[in-house]
């Protein structure tokens, strides 16, 4: 079973939809994947999701940021299998679990990496909109790296730095990824 690291981006906002109560009538641009079985960055447009699929089928964890309230619950409206069945690892999921509150990716990875992302959420739409896509590609695939190495890194040492809302202080959040394996899911 592979490990796929996982970002989507959207054609539009959820103020294009009626809010956030409409999170599966957001379309999809852009799905980036790293396969950790290929050890390659993979890109699908909207209009190659299909190809997604059997790559999907063979995975047995799935690893983001907002995943399961976001990323996931919107591709899994493009097939006839369910994504769900699929075990997540959703890092923010996992923060907010152990602190009580949220993070941005770039918050988290400017603190643990050094390095943050290279445009916003919304400038995505933008890109697309506009018919730029690869600043489209390159900026999720650039969510995908990030997102792995910092799944490697708190797989690794065992934590990552959060600064805690109220006081900015850095507070390590442990993890025991190290035994999170892919498991076979059923999709049917």
């Amino acid at each position: 079973m592979d490990k796929l690291v996982i970002d989507i981006e959207t054609k539009n906002t959820f103020a294009d939809v009626g809010g956030q109560d409409h999170l599966i009538d957001l379309d999809i641009s852009f799905v980036g994947v790293y396969s950790y079985n290929q050890n390659a960055y993979l890109s699908f447009f909207e209009n190659e999701l299909q190809k997604l699929a059997p790559i999907l089928k063979k995975t047995g964890l799935i690893i983001g940021f907002s995943t399961n309230r976001f990323d996931i619950p919107i591709l899994n409206k493009y097939f006839n299998f369910n994504l769900k069945a699929i075990e997540s690892l959703d890092i923010l999921d996992e923060i907010e679990q152990q602190l009580g509150h949220r993070i941005s990716l770039d918050h988290l990875a400017h603190t643990n990496l050094g390095i943050g992302k290279t445009a916003h959420g919304l400038e995505a739409i933008t890109f697309y909109k506009e018919k730029r896509f690869e600043e489209l590609k390159n900026y999720c695939l650039n969510d995908v790296r990030i997102t792995k190495d910092l799944y490697e890194l708190g797989k690794s040492q065992g934590h990552l730095i959060v600064p805690e809302r109220a006081t900015g202080e850095m507070v390590k959040v442990a993890f025991d990824w190290s035994e999170r394996l892919p498991m076979p899911a059923t999709l049917f």
